[in-house]
């Protein structure tokens, strides 16, 4: 008889955390209505005692976001504890997560405390959490590093406490899976009370084990794995949503175990993900890369001819991409652009509609094979819900051996007026960007630039994700085209018109809380 695991993603807060990968309000909205499509049990929404905008992030996901449970998370501190129950008691299912750690290293380095301090601490902790909402969950942090019996003793009192889930994180990645499977098993063995509520894991993958010690301790007993898209979070990142899942699910033989995950929305989840952290997937990535599902040796086409299951172990419709690559060309007209468009799970209005097609349409009569992924970077660049200040209207780049790069460039405003500029530059990218700066007067910091090819060949799109510095704000622009210096200033505008932006509304909301005061 099959079990259901509980899927709780922390992409918001622990995902969050990657270095480079911090998203706005309006962002993490996004994803966490993707998170919501995708149906994961639980959305860990962010860190609200952190900072005024993780609050935020946190209160507005639980406001509008319907279906999964919405999770804060706390220290084992008052405060900490009350801020989250601000936030997420807006959520018709609101959790309380609240941790603090019990291995020895972290208690006398870290927290300078006695197990019996923490032991007190972590019940008050999960008391003073229960008087809020009945979903409380505790994690003992640093838990495969702890003593053994001290584990068992704190876990049996935050359940006497109250705590509905009680997790085991491996929060340095430092377990190997058959002794965390052992420890797993040694709880339910060892803790009286622990059928009285959930049994968690959340592997860090600081030795790429993270996915695989997760996949043990469900077998071990444990009922809810917490994970993110893409496997991003913390140094080496965390178990991977859609690698516990299609385990799982393809496995079934061996986990006897389901999911409520809608696997259909994973590709779509994965690219959203990258898209607003700008941490691109590897091509070699497990179920999401972009290789995942793509055959170039011989043997493994003629293989893939008679039966597709000679090399593929899982259904790539099965994730939400289609197996027929090669879609639409240039005599395909705007009702099969945009029934395509609705299969692959975008809805445009007409207005974003008609900015893709003609996209479409120029890219069509350069590139002789059209490809999924060729139109989820269409949309991607085409549709924003970010207001375009300034729209790049025309580009020349001279460039030699000899020569010094030039660009001339010609941007035009949200107001009708026409910006020219000429500028040089190391290269052309670094002549353009220069000739921006110049049409464009706005300090910032240009902190990363990714260029990536979306398909094969020498007629691919190229992919620039640009990220720029703002005042301790980071803005992330993505632009694709067939040219890659066409590419590089379309997302170099983007992170500018993001910037423009937000510093707007962050200046309007100052006045208007300014007036308020007065």
């Amino acid at each position: 008889m099959s079990r259901r695991i509980r899927i709780f993603d922390t992409t918001l807060r622990d995902g969050e955390q990657s270095p480079g990968a911090s998203m706005n309000l309006e962002e993490k909205l996004e994803a966490a209505k993707q998170l919501a499509r995708l149906k994961v049990d639980v959305i860990e929404a962010g860190f609200p005692i952190s900072s005024p905008g993780d609050f935020e992030a946190v209160k507005t996901v639980a406001q509008q976001v319907k279906g999964p449970s919405i999770a804060g998370l706390a220290r084992a501190v008052n405060e900490d504890i009350d801020r989250v129950w601000e936030a997420v008691q807006y959520s018709k299912k609101p959790r309380i997560h609240t941790f603090i750690a019990t291995s020895d290293i972290h208690l006398e380095r870290k927290l300078k405390k006695t197990r019996e301090q923490v032991l007190d601490i972590a019940v008050a902790a999960v008391r003073r959490a229960k008087g809020y909402c009945e979903d409380v969950e505790f994690s003992a942090e640093d838990a495969t590093r702890s003593d053994v019996d001290y584990l068992c003793q704190i876990v049996e009192a935050v359940i006497d406490a109250g705590a509905t889930v009680v997790n085991i994180p491996d929060t340095v990645g430092y377990a190997i899976p058959d002794e965390f499977g052992k420890l797993i098993k040694t709880l339910f063995k060892r803790v009286p009370n622990i059928r009285k509520t959930t049994i968690s894991v959340h592997c860090h993958n600081d030795l790429g084990l993270a996915v695989a010690n997760s996949l043990v301790a469900v077998r071990a007993g444990a009922g809810q794995v917490e994970c993110t898209i893409n496997g991003i979070g913390e140094r080496a990142g965390n178990a991977a949503l859609e690698e516990i899942v299609m385990a799982l699910g393809t496995r079934g033989d061996l986990f006897g175990k389901t999911t409520g995950i809608n696997s259909q929305e994973i590709y779509r989840s994965s690219r959203l993900i990258s898209d607003l952290t700008g941490l691109v997937v590897q091509a070699n990535k497990a179920v999401v890369g972009s290789n995942a599902f793509a055959h170039e040796a011989g043997i493994h086409q003629h293989g893939m001819i008679q039966d597709r299951r000679t090399y593929e172990i899982m259904d790539a419709q099965a994730i939400g991409l289609k197996e027929s690559r090669l879609v639409l060309g240039k005599h395909s007209g705007r009702h099969a652009f945009e029934a395509k468009l609705r299969e692959l799970g975008h809805h445009l209005s007409k207005e974003e509609l008609d900015r893709a097609f003609i996209r479409f349409k120029e890219t069509a009569d350069k590139k002789k094979d059209i490809f999924d992924e060729d139109l989820e970077a269409i949309v991607s660049d085409e549709v924003s819900a970010i207001p375009e200040k300034y729209h790049l209207k025309c580009m020349n780049v001279f460039t030699s051996l000899d020569g010094m790069p030039t660009a001339t460039l010609k941007i035009t405003t949200d107001d009708g007026a026409e910006l020219v500029e000429s500028g040089i530059g190391v290269g052309s990218v670094d002549a353009v960007y220069k000739t921006i700066d110049k049409l464009i007067d706005l300090p910032h910091e240009l902190i990363d630039y990714i260029v990536k090819a979306v398909t094969g060949g020498t007629d691919a799109f190229a992919d620039v994700t640009v990220k720029l510095g703002d005042d301790g704000s980071i803005y992330t622009g993505r632009g694709t085209s067939l040219d890659i210096v066409e590419a590089s200033a379309k997302a170099y505008l983007q992170a500018i018109n993001k910037l423009v932006y937000y510093r707007a509304k962050r200046s309007s909301k100052d006045g208007h809380v300014e007036k308020a005061r007065l």
